[in-house]
This record gives C-alpha cells, sequence and structure tokens, in this order.
C-alpha cells in the first residue's frame, strides 16, 4: 500500500471563491469629489461673469470698476490653474484646450492693462466717451447647474471658462473703441470751433503704413488688440494736438470773476469827446489791483506804456495773433517771459485815457484790431477741453 502524500500547508482554496481586490480608493468617492471641486468652480464664476463692470467704466467710476476687473481676472487666473489639475490632465485632448485658455487669459490681462492706462489717459485729457452697451439682462448665465462626474462635464467646463474670458476681452476692445470714438469726436469739435476764428490747426498725421498689395485671405480679421490701441493713441495724440492750439488761442477769460462787459468792440460814444469813436477793443470793469490773466499761452513780448493806453502788457499767440492788456496799475509778468492760459501778468487799474478801474482787453493780427468777443465766446464753448477746465 503506498503512503498517502500530505497536501501543501497555507490556507485552504475555496472552490468559486473571487480573488480580493487590492485597497484603493473608490469610483464613486472619487467622482464625487471631483463633482464637488467643479460645483465650487461653478458657483465662483457665475458669481462675476454677470457683472456689469464696462457699462460704468466711463462714468466716473473708473477705480471701483478696474479694481472689480482685476479681480475678475484673478479668479479667471485661479480658475485655470484649477483646470490644470491632475484629473483634467488625464482626460484626453483637454491639455490643448488648457494651453489656448491659458493664452487668451494673458491675452486678456495685456488688454485690461491697455484700457486702464489710455482710459486714465483720457480722462486727464478731458474726453467723454459714449456708454459701453451691456448684454441683455435676461440673457442666462454660462453654468446652469451642478457639474456631475466624466470626462465631458470637464470639457464643458473648460469650453464656459474660454467663453468667460473672450466675452471679457471683448468688452475691453469696446472700451478701447469707446475711448478712440471720444477723442475723434472731441478732435472735430475743437477743430471746428477753432476754425471760426480763423485758426485751422495742423495736427500730426496718421502712423507710417506701406507694403506690397497683396490679394485678401480668407478668414477671420487679423486685428489684435495692437490694432484697437494704436487707434487710441493715434486719436489721443491728435487731440493733445489740436487741445495745444486752443490752448496758445487767446480764447481763454482774461479776468477770473466778474467778467462784465461795460464796452464792446467796434463804433461807441467816446466817453470823452461824447462822439463817434472806434473801440480797438472790450473792457471789464474790476476793482483795481484785480488779477489781470493770460488769455492763452505765448510770450510776453511787450511791458510798458503806450499813448492812450497808460500801463499796457501784451502777449504773442501763435497764428499771429497779439493780446493787449490796458489800463494797468502794476506789471507782474516780464518782457520775454514764458506763460500759459491763467497765467498772472497784471494788475486792474486806470491809466492812460480812462474814466475809472477796468481792463481793456484786444485781439490783434499785424497790428489791426479783431473783435475779442468771437475769441472769448469760442473760449466758452470750449471750456471742458481747455486747459486746467477739469483740475
Amino acid at each position: 500500500m503506498r503512503p498517502q502524500s500530505t497536501p501543501p500547508s497555507g490556507p485552504a482554496k475555496v472552490f468559486g471563491s473571487r480573488p480580493q481586490r487590492p485597497a484603493g480608493i473608490r469610483p464613486a468617492l472619487f467622482y464625487g469629489a471631483f463633482a464637488a471641486l467643479l460645483g465650487t468652480n461653478t458657483l465662483t464664476l457665475v458669481g462675476f461673469l454677470m457683472a456689469p463692470d464696462i457699462s460704468r467704466l466711463m462714468s466716473g467710476q473708473n477705480e471701483v470698476v478696474f479694481s472689480a476687473y482685476e479681480d475678475r481676472i484673478a479668479q479667471l487666473r485661479m480658475e485655470v490653474d484649477r483646470l490644470h489639475s491632475r484629473q483634467y490632465a488625464q482626460a484626453g485632448d483637454l491639455n490643448l484646450q488648457l494651453q489656448e485658455l491659458t493664452q487668451q487669459q494673458e491675452v486678456l490681462i495685456e488688454q485690461h492693462q491697455y484700457v486702464r492706462q489710455l482710459a486714465e489717459k483720457a480722462a486727464e485729457l478731458g474726453i467723454e466717451t459714449a456708454e459701453i452697451p451691456l448684454a441683455d439682462e435676461d440673457d442666462e448665465p454660462i453654468f446652469t447647474g451642478a457639474l456631475t462626474k466624466g470626462v465631458g462635464d470637464a470639457a464643458s467646463q473648460v469650453e464656459a471658462a474660454a467663453a468667460a474670458l473672450q466675452g471679457m476681452m471683448t468688452e475691453s476692445r469696446m472700451a478701447l473703441a469707446s475711448i478712440s470714438a471720444g477723442a475723434n469726436a472731441a478732435t472735430d469739435e475743437i477743430v471746428a470751433e477753432l476754425e471760426t476764428i480763423g485758426i485751422r490747426p495742423r495736427l500730426p498725421d496718421s502712423e507710417a503704413m506701406g507694403g506690397p498689395w497683396l490679394p485678401a485671405e480668407d478668414g477671420p480679421e487679423a486685428a489684435t488688440i495692437v490694432d484697437e490701441a494704436n487707434s487710441v493713441v493715434a486719436a489721443l495724440t491728435r487731440f493733445k494736438a489740436v487741445r495745444g492750439v486752443a490752448d496758445a488761442a487767446p480764447v481763454h477769460r482774461p479776468i477770473a470773476t466778474g467778467i462784465r462787459m461795460s464796452s464792446g468792440y467796434g463804433n461807441r460814444k467816446d466817453p470823452f469827446t461824447k462822439g463817434k469813436a472806434f473801440h480797438a477793443g472790450v473792457d471789464f470793469p474790476a476793482p483795481t489791483g484785480t488779477t489781470v490773466l493770460a488769455a492763452g499761452a505765448g510770450k510776453v513780448v511787450f511791458v510798458g506804456q503806450r499813448s492812450g493806453y497808460g500801463n499796457v502788457v501784451e502777449i504773442e499767440h501763435q497764428n499771429g495773433l497779439i493780446t493787449r492788456y490796458a489800463h494797468l496799475s502794476a506789471f507782474i509778468a516780464k518782457q520775454g517771459q514764458s506763460v500759459s492760459p491763467g497765467t498772472p501778468i497784471a494788475r486792474v487799474g486806470s491809466t492812460g485815457r480812462s474814466t475809472g478801474p477796468h481792463l481793456h482787453f484786444e485781439v490783434r493780427r499785424k497790428d489791426a484790431p479783431l473783435d475779442p468777443t468771437r475769441y472769448l465766446a469760442a473760449g466758452k464753448r470750449l471750456t471742458r477741453f481747455l486747459a486746467g477746465a477739469n483740475a
């Protein structure tokens, strides 16, 4: 009889039993945490997607609007970083979409910097811009509910974030277009007003361009943020140039307050002879010692006395114009001095052929008198564009 063999040592194998799965993260727990993360991201984005910031960009709330806009950019940057997480990286071709999203985010930040700088410059120059239209309040937000597990939801998240970025970039371009339109409109208004008093400003030409002619290619236009920004810079440059011409013209008030005229330009009854005589300027009654101001930027070319005028200051401006301030009690400016609009140059008095303290103000070209009221009227219509109007 053969001896019975001894079975191998170890645990007995039960027939039909399943092999035990190694310990690890359960799928339900993993997808639950993933959905919770996307849900919080959704709530974060919904808060800023519907904020009507751009409508207030040009309404005097620039600091508040730009601060909120920068918060939105920071939130989008945080969202892009989250989309770069390991879970999304495992989701097929989303990596390419994430790279595009990051590039859009960088362009958005660049656009915002352009808008902020140019909007501040336009505000300093006193340029008014049109209100930028808002999206319809009835438009539904991009996200409409909690996200659930799955690659499809991740793709939707990337697509929605890209749409939000594109919308903000469009808002920035609309703001740049509004600044450019406002600057061009203001420039045209100043040019038209100056032409009524015989001043034709020479404005800087547009930026030089060239290249061989090539037929247009099919596809979307190649306009970028640089194109819009260059248009705004060109518009602001033209506006600054024409405002400089307006500041040099004798269109500013020669006395700060009480600008009442006691005698106009042209033929009048002479206060001494009582006969008809020509008056080459306008008279502004004011107490002795009242400060007389330069009516425009220029250079003081005469300080002294002239027959009939008493003490006189004369300023030479652009376009061959000269302003004369007469019957002064004291001088402030010196001959050869450069002055700006509103620079104190003398004191009101009653020297020369005068019946009482007042300022006699003339505008002359080639020693021929011109009607000062036309220049002062033009200045009044251009008040919001002139130097110091926004101080």
